[in-house]
C-alpha cells in the first residue's frame, strides 16, 4: 500500500515553501517534491523579495536569510533606441529597518527557505518529476512520481509547480496554456564589485536600486526589462508575451532583445566590466485576474504561479506566491483541526481567503490592462518616442522659442484622427487602473 500524508507541496518555490513550511510546523505530515537537484535550481525570478510577505510567515527570517540589498530606489524608465525618460523615487524611510523589498539571488534564498521547511518536518524529496495527479474519480488522492514505486496518497496536493506546468491540466482542473497570458523572460546576473555598484548607483552598502524599463526595447511587443543591484551582481533581463514572439516578423528571440538592451547607451555604462555569473529563462503568468483557472477541488489547491499569480503591473510575484501558499496551508490546516474532509466544500474557503485578501484585490483592479496593451502596441512604440522626441527638442539650446518647440512637438500628431488615438489611449489607460 502506498505511503500516506496528510498533505503532498509538488514544487519548491516560494509558495510551495510557504504552504509547506506552514502545515509542517501544524504539526501535519508533509511531503514535498521538487524535480530540480535542488530547491532554486529550477526556479528563476527578478528578483525581489517583499518582506511583508515572509514576514506573516517567518517573523524572524532577516536573522540568517541571505538578503543581497535592501530597496531604497525604484526608478522607471522610458527609452526609445538612444535616450531615455524616467522617474525616480528615493526615500530615506527605505533606509530605516525593518526594511520593506530586497534583492536576493533565488538558488541561494530557495535554499535558505527549503531548510526552514526541513525544520519545521516536511519531507523533501528533490530530483523527482510528479507525472500524474492520482484521481478516485473527481478527487484526487495522491500522486504518481517517475520512481519506482512511485505512487504517494494525501489528503490533498498543493500544486506549486509553476506556469508551466501539466498536471492540472492533464488532470482536467483547467485548459491549455494561452500563449497570450503567459509571458517569456530572460535574465543574466552580472558580477561586479561591490565598490563599483555602489558608486555607478549612488548608494551605500546593503543599499539597493531597482529599475523597470519599458518602450522600444521590446520592438513593439508587450513587455518590459529590469535592473536591479545585488551585494556584487546586477541582475538584468527582458521579456515579453510569448504570443508576441510567436508572431513577430523579425523573429526576434528573447536572448536577442536582452544583447540589444544590455547595448542600450543609457544602460550600458552601468554593466560595464561585469562578468556574466548566470543566464536562464522562464515563464511568468501575466494574464492577471481574468486568467485564474479554478484554484480548488475535491483533495487540490493550486498556488503561485501556477494559479497565475502575479500583479504585471506593479512587477509584483513573489509575494503573491507566498500570500497564496500562506492562505492554502491555512485552509488545510483549519481542515484537519476540524476533521473535516478534503473536498471541494471544504476547500472552497482557500478562495474566499484569496478574494478578502490584496492578492485578488489588486488583480481585479488591474483585471482590464492585459487587453489594454495587447491591443495597443503604440505604448511601446510611438509613445515612447514621442517622450523622449519631446524632451530633447524642450532640453536643446538651439536659438529656437519655446512657443516654436512646442508647434513641433504637437505638431507631430498632424491630423484630427491621431489625436482622437491619442485622447482614446489615454482614457482606455485611466480605465484599466481604475
Amino acid at each position: 500500500m502506498a505511503e500516506k500524508f496528510d498533505a503532498i507541496v509538488v514544487g519548491a518555490g516560494p509558495s510551495g515553501n510557504t504552504a509547506a513550511y506552514l502545515m509542517a510546523k501544524a504539526g501535519l505530515k508533509v511531503l514535498q517534491i521538487e524535480r530540480g537537484e535542488y530547491p532554486g535550481s529550477k526556479n528563476v525570478q527578478g528578483a525581489i523579495l517583499y518582506a511583508d510577505a515572509l514576514e506573516k510567515v517567518i517573523p524572524d527570517f532577516r536573522d540568517d536569510a541571505p538578503l543581497e540589498r535592501h530597496v531604497i530606489e525604484q526608478r522607471v524608465w522610458v527609452l526609445d533606441d538612444n535616450s531615455f525618460v524616467g522617474t525616480h523615487f528615493r526615500s530615506e524611510d527605505y533606509n530605516k529597518p525593518p526594511y520593506n523589498r530586497y534583492t536576493i539571488i533565488r538558488a541561494q534564498f530557495d535554499k535558505w527557505f527549503s531548510s526552514k521547511v526541513r525544520e519545521a518536518g516536511a519531507l523533501l524529496i528533490c530530483e523527482t518529476t510528479v507525472e500524474e495527479l492520482l484521481m478516485d474519480g473527481k478527487r484526487c488522492i495522491g500522486v504518481r512520481c517517475d520512481r519506482k514505486g512511485g505512487e504517494v496518497h494525501a489528503d490533498v496536493v498543493v500544486l506549486a509547480d509553476g506556469v508551466n506546468s501539466t498536471l492540472a491540466r492533464k488532470a482536467g482542473f483547467h485548459g491549455e496554456l494561452d500563449a497570450g497570458n503567459v509571458a517569456l523572460a530572460v535574465k543574466e546576473i552580472l558580477f561586479l564589485p561591490e565598490e563599483v555598484i555602489q558608486q555607478r548607483f549612488n548608494i551605500k552598502e546593503d543599499e539597493g536600486v531597482v529599475i523597470e524599463l519599458m518602450g522600444t526595447i521590446t520592438e513593439g511587443m508587450v513587455g518590459t526589462g529590469f535592473l536591479y543591484t545585488n551585494k556584487d551582481s546586477l541582475t538584468i533581463g527582458v521579456g515579453c508575451m510569448l504570443s508576441d514572439f510567436k508572431a513577430n516578423p523579425k523573429r526576434t528571440t528573447p536572448n536577442a532583445l536582452l544583447e540589444q538592451l544590455k547595448r542600450h547607451p543609457s544602460i550600458a555604462p552601468l554593466l560595464a566590466g561585469g562578468e556574466m555569473k548566470e543566464y536562464c529563462a522562464h515563464l511568468i503568468p501575466e494574464g492577471g485576474f481574468n486568467a485564474v483557472p479554478q484554484v480548488y477541488g475535491d483533495g487540490w489547491l493550486i498556488v503561485g504561479d501556477s494559479g497565475g499569480f502575479v500583479n504585471g503591473v506593479h512587477r509584483e510575484g513573489s509575494n503573491l506566491a507566498m500570500t497564496t501558499g500562506q492562505l492554502a496551508a491555512q485552509t488545510v490546516i483549519e481542515a484537519k483541526t476540524t476533521g473535516v474532509e478534503m473536498t471541494a466544500k471544504t476547500l472552497r474557503s482557500y478562495k474566499q481567503r484569496l478574494d478578502e485578501s490584496f492578492v485578488m484585490k489588486d488583480l481585479h483592479k488591474y483585471r482590464r490592462m492585459p487587453q489594454v496593451m495587447h491591443a495597443s502596441p503604440q505604448f511601446f512604440t510611438a509613445y515612447p518616442q514621442l517622450l523622449t522626441g519631446a524632451a530633447k527638442t524642450m532640453f536643446t539650446v538651439d536659438g529656437v522659442d519655446k512657443k516654436t518647440k512646442e508647434r513641433q512637438i504637437f505638431g507631430s500628431f498632424k491630423s484630427a484622427r491621431q489625436w482622437r488615438g491619442l485622447v482614446g489611449d489615454a482614457f482606455k489607460l485611466w480605465r484599466a487602473f481604475r
